[in-house]
């Protein structure tokens, strides 16, 4: 027998109108929480506010005897006796001494006990010692009067590094003639940011589901915008100072003549500056299919020389990035390149908020930290900072502006939320910039 009950139905009023598909109809899911780690990091190291200027300068210096040596242009042999002999010097050879980046003489280096090695790097030969007695310049060169310190003779090749391990002086000689250098200055400035909200007085009024304020709803949604486009910002932004550039006020402008002033992010930064090979090697690019683990080890050398205060590093990760180091056990991974593992510890969450897992290498820890806005191009890159030569630069607190927009009787809300602010990178050498392919 037919039934005439009447049923849900897949349309008309009851469908549309009448039926509550809402299992919870004031809760709304978000896929990112932690949205901005790396600026979270940075404004709990270290904020700089009340700022003079938005632009702003910064000192730093390099130790000038974590290396100190030249190269000689000589090749001519120095005899196991106490006879001095000629050296020249390489024109730019000089680091770490009074002349750096030059070829001119100085009596500074009278005294200084050199070892003569063939290069700086692992395997290279070390031929002896000698002794600088005396130096004279000649137009562009430098020419050294050194004595052979060992008991053998030894022969220089044009190219042979002079490495210099300490100084020695006869009795009752004066004091040597004295050397110093001087600071540098590095460069940012703060950016202003703005991220408006605005809705209609009607909407204001209006019972929603879903959420149950639109406008309570925006300023929340806005609130991350603006902080996730700081963190960008903090990360990628360009200036026209970049870093190492002499202030102007006149470098950028609006469409309207405004001077506008950007930040420049540190990953930014470390591609314009950092150098890509050699002992302070700040930009690293890892072949995932051919890295093994003496190129990791080697890295990582390179990342923890400069010792860090903390006994680990920060490392922000893309997804792509902490992957690859959690499929590096794996048969694709360093693992299968090497024959070896490296201990990746669990996922925990942070005192400041965000997740992390500790990476033990053989120099140091490094703290992954999953950082969102390290995606698509940068999502197989990995930024390794160092606290102490970073933080966070505020020229003015940022603000909430509620209710901006009231002339006329405006029928709505408007809001912003606004900052002036920026990062300072120093030492540019002591963060490292990883991208694997």
């Amino acid at each position: 027998m037919a039934s005439n009950a009447k049923t849900l139905g897949s349309s008309g009023v009851l469908y549309n109108d009448r039926r509550d598909f809402y299992m919870r109809p004031n809760v709304v899911k978000e896929l990112w929480t932690d949205v901005t780690p790396f600026t979270t990091v940075i404004a709990n190291q270290q904020t700089i506010s009340g700022m003079a200027d938005p632009q702003f300068k910064m000192f730093e210096h390099r130790n000038p005897w974590q290396k100190q040596y030249f190269q000689t242009s000589t090749s001519s042999a120095l005899a196991a006796d106490n006879a001095a002999d000629t050296w020249a010097v390489t024109a730019g050879s000089v680091v770490g001494l009074e002349g750096e980046g030059g070829n001119n003489a100085y009596n500074s280096w009278i005294g200084l006990e050199c070892e003569v090695w063939t290069g700086l790097t692992p395997g290279s030969t070390n031929k002896g010692v000698v002794l600088i007695t005396a130096v004279a310049s000649s137009g562009a060169s430098a020419n050294l009067s050194v004595k052979n310190m060992t008991s053998a003779s030894l022969t220089p090749a044009s190219g042979d590094y002079l490495v210099v391990v300490g100084n020695a002086f006869g009795e009752g000689t004066v004091s040597g003639t004295a050397w110093s250098d001087e600071l540098s200055v590095v460069y940012n400035q703060c950016q202003i940011f703005k991220t408006p909200l605005e809705i209609t007085g009607t909407l204001l009024q209006a019972a929603l589901r879903g959420e149950s304020s639109e406008l309570a709803r925006l300023r929340d949604q806005k609130s991350q915008e603006h902080k996730i486009q700081k963190e960008r910002a903090f990360l990628f932004g360009r200036s026209p100072i970049h870093t190492s550039g002499a202030f102007s006020d006149d470098d950028l402008t609006d469409a309207n003549g405004n001077q506008v002033r950007s930040t420049m992010g540190i990953v930014a930064a470390i591609e314009k500056h950092g150098a890509t090979s050699g002992s302070d090697q700040s930009v690293f690019s890892i072949a995932e299919s051919s890295y093994a683990y003496g190129d990791f080890v080697d890295d990582m050398e390179k990342v923890f020389q400069y010792v860090p205060e903390a006994g680990m590093k920060r490392a922000f990760c893309g997804p792509g990035a902490l992957g690859y180091w959690s499929k590096m056990a794996g048969s694709s991974g360093m693992a299968g390149n090497s024959g070896w593992t490296v201990n990746l510890g669990d996922m925990k969450r942070d005192a400041l908020g965000f997740n992390y897992r500790m990476l033990e290498t053989p120099h140091g820890a490094l703290q992954l930290i999953p950082t969102p806005v390290l995606r698509d191009a940068y999502n197989k890159h990995m930024l390794v900072t160092s606290d102490e030569n970073l933080f966070h630069a505020q020229y003015r607190a940022p603000k909430f502006q509620a209710n901006i927009k009231t002339d006329d009787g405006y029928d709505g809300v408007k809001d912003q939320y606004m900052s002036d602010e920026g990062i300072g990178v120093t030492l540019i050498e002591s963060h490292k910039l990883f991208k694997i392919s």
